[in-house]
């Protein structure tokens, strides 16, 4: 989508001629036309990635028009650093262009254009940088047959109220612009939630034997992250009197390689017909109940004891072993917790019950200060409830949250709950809000450096969204970072100077 907006005003230039390719000569080759007042054209446009603010003087026939092209990349609102910029004048197919090979200073390329016969034409920009191409159209540009003419059909534009905000200014701080665009809008039930974790992304690991139990790295403490195999603990039965686990592995050991032996020979002698079919499985199958049993008892076994490693990469969620106390085999020891996912439990009011047959989506902060949809990241609700009680008194909502989340378990977080049936309304994002007492207003940006403050009117949130009921049509730009140095600007009552000629 692409907007524009193209203001018209009267400042002074001098004008150069164009070589035929349409290269400006140096400037001792420039003059100075009858008229010093030459009207001059302020054009803004927005496409996907880029932002292009352009000032140049009226298109004029023999008049060298120079463009001062703002070109900014809109994903961090940064300047364009290299690249070149292509600018066309073009009616039926045949017209001119003058391609500039880098910015004459960060973020504004200055190609210039001397027409040579009147008419409407189409002004093209194309940009190719490293990391990207655009292409800018603007249709039904006029180049007029003398500054006369260019004077009496374009005027003059009052100036008006509008803030000043330089591009230089923006490209230095963190800045964001965003449309207003019309989207669904639901009904929410703001809550809380309280970060859970899934029951299949836990597991508890047990002493797989008896023994005193050793932290591998001595310091062993909740949240501590861990990795898949990694040895937490182990644990030794030396010194026991009773399972002892050494001294049932070497047992193991022997009754494993006697029955071994006893299988290699009893299977020579079945291969010769000597010894009969049913000997010889009676001792294959001492031999495999030896066999499991010896590398049952010696996985994970290691000169210090029985090794007790995690299953899955992620952290520890609680620990219920001491470091040099004894386990019984079987008792818990850890609990090992992942990130795949996480499940947050909102609970609500009985009175929103009726609604709540009917929740579209859940909004919900993985980490301070940011909003995610459920719907959007590919979570679910698992189940609401349908009993409350005296000492619970709320309804329970689960959902299965399907991305990492920043925030320890049992912590809260701000949540909304969608119900019902959307409907298309102006949004905003919710960062561009400016509140004095109660009311809101936002910063919508004009041009591309020229701004005014607008008082809003506001109606539901949707996470990180608010839907507007006045004050903004569809369309308009709004300032989503960087709204208070804009207001700031205002205050100050005085415009910065420019630091590039236009």
């Amino acid at each position: 989508m692409r907007y524009i907006i193209v203001l018209f005003s009267l400042v002074v230039f001098s004008c150069q001629p164009v070589e035929e390719e349409g290269h400006a000569h140096a400037p001792d080759g420039s003059h100075i036309t009858e008229s010093d007042e030459v009207p001059s054209v302020v054009a803004t446009i927005w496409t996907d990635k880029t932002e292009l603010f352009v000032e140049y003087p009226a298109l004029i026939i023999g008049n060298n028009s120079r463009f001062a092209a703002h070109f900014t990349v809109l994903k961090k609102y940064q300047p364009v650093l290299e690249g070149s910029v292509t600018v066309s004048l073009i009616k039926g197919g045949k017209g001119i262009r003058h391609k500039v090979d880098a910015p004459s200073s960060p973020g504004i390329f200055t190609p210039s254009l001397q027409p040579k016969e009147p008419g409407t034409y189409q002004l093209i920009f194309e940009i190719k940088t490293p990391a990207f191409s655009d292409k800018i159209v603007m249709d039904n540009i006029p180049v007029y047959a003398s500054e006369e003419e260019a004077i009496a059909q374009m005027g003059s534009e009052e100036e008006g109220n509008a803030i000043t905000f330089l591009k230089e200014q923006a490209w230095k701080m963190e800045f964001q612009t965003a449309p207003v665009l019309k989207k669904q809008v639901f009904q929410t039930i703001p809550t809380s939630g309280v970060w859970k974790v899934a029951p299949s992304n836990y597991q508890t690991l047990v002493a797989p034997a008896n023994g005193r139990v050793s932290f591998s790295s001595g310091i062993l403490t909740e949240g501590s992250a861990v990795k898949k195999g990694q040895v937490l603990m182990t644990i030794s039965s030396a010194g026991l009197t009773s399972n002892n686990l050494s001294a049932e592995i070497q047992k193991a050991k022997a009754e494993f390689e006697q029955a071994r032996s006893e299988y290699e020979r009893k299977k020579e002698l079945y291969n010769s017909k000597i010894v009969a079919k049913a000997e010889f499985e009676q001792v294959e199958q001492k031999y495999q109940v030896a066999k499991t049993n010896y590398e049952t008892l010696s996985s994970g076994y290691s000169a210090g004891g029985k090794q007790v490693t995690t299953p899955m990469n992620g952290y520890i969620k609680s620990i219920q072993a001491v470091n040099g106390g004894f386990a019984n085999q079987g008792d818990a020891l850890v609990t090992v917790t992942s990130h795949k996912s996480s499940l947050l439990e909102v609970r609500v009011s009985p009175k929103y019950s009726a609604e709540l047959q009917n929740i579209q989506n859940l909004w919900y902060q993985p980490k301070p200060g940011a909003w995610s949809s459920l719907k959007d990241r590919g979570g679910k609700i698992l189940s609401v409830g349908k009993v409350v009680a005296s000492d619970q008194p709320l309804i329970s909502v689960f959902a299965e949250v399907n991305e990492g989340v920043e925030m320890p378990e049992g912590s809260y977080t701000e949540a909304q709950l969608a119900v019902g049936s959307a409907v298309e309304s102006l949004t905003v994002p919710a960062s561009c809000l400016l509140e004095d007492y109660g009311n809101y207003s936002v910063i919508v940006q004009l041009s591309g450096e020229s701004f005014e403050r607008r008082n809003v009117t506001l109606g539901k949130r949707n996470g990180s969204e608010v839907e507007v009921i006045k004050g903004l049509s569809s369309g308009e730009v709004v300032v989503t970072k960087g709204a208070y140095a804009v207001k700031m600007a205002s205050m100050s009552g005085q415009a910065p100077a420019h630091g590039h000629a236009h």
